[in-house]
């Protein structure tokens, strides 16, 4: 079954033109094959309630740093600190977006944004205790990985099939900063 998979994903990438006219190439059923497109709606993150006391660590802790910047005459980072703490505070009170993903022929597709294979260098579907999250290198340099969270109706061996067809496969980790988001309640 393995092999067939792999002579029929070969097959796609050499004769593209013929696999598209072909609708035993298309059938939904076959998680191998390649699709038109894989669709699926998802929270944007996990979303995790946060106590009172949560809020009021965060006050008192961002209020302390403040000070202690002034203290060393330091105001722009005081005002830069208090900034972050409303801004953390805002997001960590607000209820995650319902985005609609798609990965087509042309990209991968989140929300209104396209993202083309050109554009992406590779990709991982990683496993942990929340799901599984579509981890994609991309080419840019402000946004070099993107963390996309598949729902669990989504078929996580039909994603890897489709995708190989246009990415290579390579083990990637989440960022630092996404770590932390995660461990902090984000």
């Amino acid at each position: 079954m393995l092999l067939a998979c792999g002579v029929v994903v070969l097959f796609t990438i050499l004769n593209r033109r013929y696999v598209k006219n072909s609708e035993a190439f298309l059938n939904p059923k076959t998680n191998c094959m390649e699709q038109e497109k894989i669709q699926w709606n998802a929270a944007e993150y996990e979303h995790k309630k946060h106590s009172t006391d949560w809020f009021w660590a965060v006050g008192i802790i961002a209020l302390s740093l403040a000070v202690t910047a002034i203290i060393y005459k330091n105001i722009l980072f005081a005002v830069f600190i208090v900034l972050s703490a409303f801004t953390l505070l805002l997001y960590s009170a607000r209820k995650p977006q319902v985005l609609y993903f798609e990965l087509n022929q042309k990209g991968v597709r989140i929300g209104d944004a396209l993202y083309p294979y050109h554009t992406l260098k590779s990709f991982w579907l990683r496993e942990n205790n929340n799901g599984v999250k579509l981890i994609l290198e991309s080419q840019k340099v402000l946004m070099p990985h993107m963390s996309i969270p598949l729902s669990p109706e989504v078929n996580v061996d039909a994603v890897r099939a489709f995708l190989l067809v246009h990415l290579p496969s390579e083990e990637q980790k989440e960022s630092v900063s996404e770590a932390l988001m995660d461990y902090l309640g984000f």
